[in-house]
C-alpha cells in the first residue's frame, strides 16, 4: 500500500473540505447525548493525569468540548485547513499538526487519546501501526476512548457537501478493531454500540471502545 501517496490525499481532501467540515460538523455534540455522557466519563478518568489528545481532532469540536470539562487537551489532525478551523472555534485549544502513523509525541507521556472517526480513513492494515503508535505514547495506564463506524464495507466518496474529493470511508466490525487493539496491547475495558441519531448524521451504527494501557 502506498501510505504517503493516501496520507498526502486526504490531507489535501480535509484541506478542501475544512470550511463546509467545520459549518456541519462543529457542533454535533449538541445532538449527540451518549457522545457527551461518554467523553464526561472519559474526562473523568484522565482530569488531572497529564495531557490528553483528541487525535484526528478535525475543527476540534472533541477537544474544546473536553477543555470545558477540565481536561488538559491538545488535538492533532493530519491538515492544515481543519487545524485553522479548530484554532478558530476554539481559541483556548492548543492544535497541532501530525500523522497517526507516526505520532511525533515522546513515550509514555500522554494521560489519554479521545480518537472520534479518527480511523475512518486508513485501511485495515494500517490500524496495528495506528495502534501501537497509540500505546506509545500513552503512560502506564493511559486511557483510549475510540470511536467508529460498524460495518464491514468501504464507501468511495466523490463529494462531500458540495466538495470534490477523492476518498475511502470504512467501516469496521467491532469483534476486529477490539482484536487488533489487544494485540498491539492494549486491555479492553468496555465497548458501548448506539445505533445514529436521524437527521444528525451519516446513518451508521457506532461503537466506542475504552481500551487502556496496563500499568507498569
Amino acid at each position: 500500500m502506498a501510505q504517503g501517496h493516501n496520507i498526502k490525499t486526504i490531507r489535501e481532501d480535509y484541506d478542501r473540505l475544512a470550511e463546509q467540515y467545520a459549518i456541519h460538523i462543529a457542533d454535533e455534540l449538541q445532538h449527540k447525548p451518549l457522545d457527551r455522557q461518554l467523553l464526561d466519563r472519559f474526562a473523568s478518568q484522565v482530569r488531572g493525569r497529564g495531557q490528553v489528545c483528541d487525535m484526528g481532532c478535525g475543527p476540534g469540536h472533541v477537544a474544546g468540548y473536553l477543555h470545558s470539562a477540565g481536561v488538559n487537551v491538545f488535538g492533532l489532525d493530519l491538515s492544515p485547513g481543519m487545524l485553522e478551523q479548530a484554532r478558530k472555534l476554539n481559541p483556548g485549544v492548543s492544535f497541532h499538526e501530525g500523522n497517526m502513523l507516526a505520532l511525533d509525541l515522546p513515550d509514555a507521556t500522554l494521560a489519554g487519546i479521545a480518537a472520534f472517526y479518527a480511523i475512518v480513513n486508513l485501511p485495515k492494515d494500517s490500524l496495528p501501526v495506528v495502534f501501537q503508535e497509540m500505546l506509545r505514547v500513552l503512560q502506564p495506564g493511559g486511557l483510549l476512548l475510540l470511536a467508529f463506524h460498524i460495518g464491514d464495507q468501504v464507501l468511495q466518496e466523490e463529494e462531500l457537501w458540495g466538495v470534490r474529493i477523492s476518498m475511502n470511508f470504512l467501516l469496521f466490525e467491532r469483534s476486529e478493531i477490539q482484536q487488533i487493539l489487544a494485540q498491539a496491547g492494549f486491555v479492553v475495558e468496555q465497548t458501548v454500540e448506539r445505533d445514529p441519531y436521524p437527521d444528525v448524521e451519516y446513518p451508521s451504527r457506532r461503537a466506542y471502545i475504552f481500551a487502556r494501557k496496563e500499568s507498569a
